[in-house]
């Protein structure tokens, strides 16, 4: 079991930035997939970002390349999302997500934080 927990969300301008964090407890966090996705209002849930393991392997959504940035930090158990350029189209709720295997914008992970809220505002 894996127990993920946001933070660092909440409210910007356009053009600003925020990092989000998911720190996470339970197995070992090092041997895990680690990704984010996010849920406007309604909107379906969709792919923003996903990192391996060992940070070797990192895929980004279209409509975030360029401005967003995956990392994580295994001594720490956390992988951090920073989001530069922030537009308002990136209003949603932000989950972390983890897996046991790599996954992208079509997998569906196993195990997922409670979200954290980020509005942009114009």
């Amino acid at each position: 079991q894996v127990q993920l927990v946001e933070f660092g969300g909440g409210l910007a301008q356009a053009g600003g930035s925020l990092r989000l964090s998911c720190v996470a407890s339970g197995r070992t966090f090092s041997r895990y997939a680690m990704g984010w996705f996010r849920q406007a209002p309604g909107k379906e849930r969709e792919f923003v970002a996903t990192i391996s393991w060992s940070g070797g392997i990192i895929d980004y959504a279209d409509s975030v390349k360029g401005r967003f940035t995956i990392s994580r930090d295994n001594g720490k158990s956390t992988v951090y999302l920073e989001m530069n350029s922030l537009k308002p189209e990136d209003t949603a709720v932000y989950y972390c997500a983890s897996d046991s295997r790599m996954f992208g914008s079509s997998g569906l992970p196993e195990y997922w934080g409670q979200g954290t809220q980020v509005t942009v505002s114009s």
